[in-house]
């Protein structure tokens, strides 16, 4: 035997011959404002997660998520080397999480032309680097054949170190490193361009073989800027982090150099301290959005409850008890929710979708790291949106069902 509320809720709310006039907009109204409170809750949770997750991959992707480096380069900003042989290299590797370890070696210099200079960091990096983010942010040419062993002179810049020098893919350009006791003078031929729209990178870094900048520090073999660590799981990245600090802080190489570590959140704290302020705006939204939804379902419940009076009298005559009552509306209230949270669905997800695919809505990229709004659908946090919107909005309205506790059925049946 069905039960008797359901069967009630289901014959007001599918009982098109019953509805009244009075109970339509009502119902409309309560019906829009769940489901754009849903939609503008599933848009504003997909920006926040794409926004941070694009950002944090663009940080990594030249930053790592573990960095191993000689702690004298933490106190100055001239690059200073530390041995990282291939036993230690080994050690990391088998640390759980870890899925790739690279040395990498870094050095000051100048780029000129005939017409204007600037100062770049120039990154060398070995065949063994994993070069994936910098095949996604590839905008001309192509990636060279970077080495560890010899020094081809072929150079990636970014796209803005090419639009101030006028440089294109194939060009020559002469760097000069400057050291205590001389200039040295290399020709570089760009190779590639890249561009991530992340000034901290764009406006400095520039890559070639591994050797070269050990060679222009006059460095021993054996020695390199540091190394870099990815991750397999980004959210046990402390986990990792501790593991590493017990095999490589307050070690030192057989130079006399100390080893430290730091994690990409250390390394760049000023931005992910920036992105952490963005949770902040994500709640604010879902409570503004969770109220909206609220009260337009308590204003069309209680509509509803008014306008069945007669049918709470007849109900109460019959013997129904306020509890019975109290649940008939609550499930139609169900059924009013469901319909707003499928539409709620249909749009939300629908404008993630379409800003997905065509990138509609554009950002100034000098101001947010991005030149179009990154969205991610997280199904997880979709499902658990609904689920939320759903139990709040019956939470709220149980005060208001109470009403029909008040409603006399000798009254009632006599209400017009």
């Amino acid at each position: 035997m069905m039960h008797l509320p359901l069967f009630l809720a289901r014959h007001f709310h599918y009982g098109g011959e019953n509805r009244q006039e009075v109970s339509r907009p009502a119902i409309r109204i309560a019906t829009i404002g769940v489901a754009v409170g849903l939609a503008v809750m599933i848009v504003t949770v997909s920006v926040i997660f794409g926004f941070k997750h694009t950002i944090r991959d663009k940080v990594v992707g030249f930053g790592s998520h573990i960095q191993i480096l000689n702690f004298a380069t933490q106190q100055t900003a001239i690059p200073m080397p530390v041995c990282i042989n291939d036993s230690l290299l080994q050690v990391l590797r088998r640390v759980p999480n870890i899925r790739h370890v690279e040395r990498y070696a870094m050095t000051q210099g100048i780029l000129k032309t005939d017409s204007d200079f600037l100062g770049v960091m120039f990154k060398g990096i070995g065949e063994d680097y994993d070069l994936t983010f910098i095949r996604e942010n590839l905008r001309k040419g192509e990636i060279p054949a970077f080495s560890s062993t010899k020094s081809s002179y072929q150079l990636l810049i970014s796209q803005k170190m090419a639009d101030k020098l006028h440089l294109q893919v194939g060009s020559k350009v002469y760097a000069y490193f400057i050291s205590a006791d001389d200039v040295r003078a290399r020709k570089f031929t760009v190779c590639g361009i890249y561009e991530t729209n992340m000034k901290q990178f764009d406006d400095v870094l520039c890559l070639t073989d591994y050797c070269t900048p050990i060679r222009l520090n006059q460095w021993e073999n054996d020695q390199c800027s540091g190394a870099e660590i990815l991750v397999s799981d980004f959210d046990r990245i402390d986990e990792t982090a501790t593991h590493v600090v017990d095999i490589v802080n307050r070690t030192t190489d057989h130079y006399g150099q100390s080893l430290t570590s730091q994690t990409v959140y250390e390394a760049y704290p000023q931005i992910f301290s920036w992105l952490s302020l963005l949770d902040i705006n994500v709640w604010i939204i879902l409570a503004l959005m969770t109220c909206v939804a609220g009260i337009t379902m308590i204003s069309g419940l209680l509509i509803i409850i008014l306008e069945r009076t007669q049918t709470i009298g007849i109900l109460k005559a019959l013997g129904a008890r306020n509890g019975t009552i109290r649940h008939t509306f609550l499930w139609f209230a169900v059924f009013i929710i469901g319909r707003g949270l499928i539409w709620g669905n249909l749009i939300g997800i629908g404008l993630v979708v379409v800003q997905q695919q065509t990138s509609l809505i554009t950002l100034d990229p000098t101001s947010y790291y991005v030149s179009t709004v990154p969205v991610e659908l997280n199904i997880p946090i979709i499902v658990a949106l609904n689920v939320a919107t759903l139990l709040i909005s019956l939470f709220v309205l149980i005060a208001p069902s109470y009403l029909v506790s008040h409603i006399r059925p000798v009254k009632a049946i006599r209400f017009e």
